[in-house]
């Protein structure tokens, strides 16, 4: 199946939710070391949690029918702990995940995925509980995330939610994804390739 990969500005994230529970869960539980050796990273959705799950023989959370489709991942404490391994947020967003809550994020996992145009936000564990709870009773319900509101509502329930200014105006500029930056650049680029006397007819 194609996913439909973030770019551009990311002001607002509709969407199903699913939830992981626990705290310190890391980047080798996030994505195994053994699939690091992948030459790309096209089919590391199929591998997200791959031991976890196979532990769990399908009753884990993203195995379970009605979280198909979900795109919204609620987290709890210093999750994407451990290694650095961009590998484990690209699992992730290949799964289809697009935004993630929780209390708080490893510095580098939080880096790793703003680079990829998913943002990840954080509230209170009172507050991360209760969305928890809230998404577990019904998981068929749709939230509307709004970056501008710093908030995640479905029609009865709203969360406020707590994002660094750099991170903010990344995402609601589109500087995040540099990929596109260049590429809206790509005269500017070729004038500056060409007037570089070194890659350009050096005697």
């Amino acid at each position: 199946m194609k996913q439909d990969f973030p770019k551009g500005e990311i002001k607002s994230i509709k969407g199903r939710s699913l939830v992981i529970k626990g705290d310190d869960i890391d980047t080798d539980r996030i994505i195994p070391a053994r699939f690091l050796k992948c030459i790309s990273f096209s089919a590391l959705g199929e591998q997200v949690f791959a031991d976890d799950r196979n532990e769990l023989k399908g009753n884990h959370p993203f195995d379970l029918a009605h979280n198909k489709g979900a795109n919204i991942l609620i987290v709890n404490d210093n999750f994407g702990c451990g290694s650095s391994r961009e590998h484990a947020p690209q699992a992730l967003m290949r799964w289809g995940i697009r935004l993630i809550l929780g209390e708080s994020f490893a510095e580098i996992f939080f880096g790793n995925c703003l680079a990829l145009g998913i943002p990840c936000l954080t509230a209170s564990k009172k507050e991360i509980n209760k969305l928890q709870s809230l998404v577990n009773e019904n998981p068929k319900q749709v939230w509307d995330f709004k970056l501008n509101k710093l908030s995640i509502s479905n029609q009865r329930e709203s969360i406020k939610l707590n994002l660094e200014e750099g991170a903010f105006k990344m995402l609601s500029s589109g500087k995040w994804d540099a990929t596109s930056q260049l590429l809206d650049e790509k005269e500017r680029i070729k004038k500056i390739f060409s007037n570089l006397p070194y890659l350009n007819n050096f005697k």
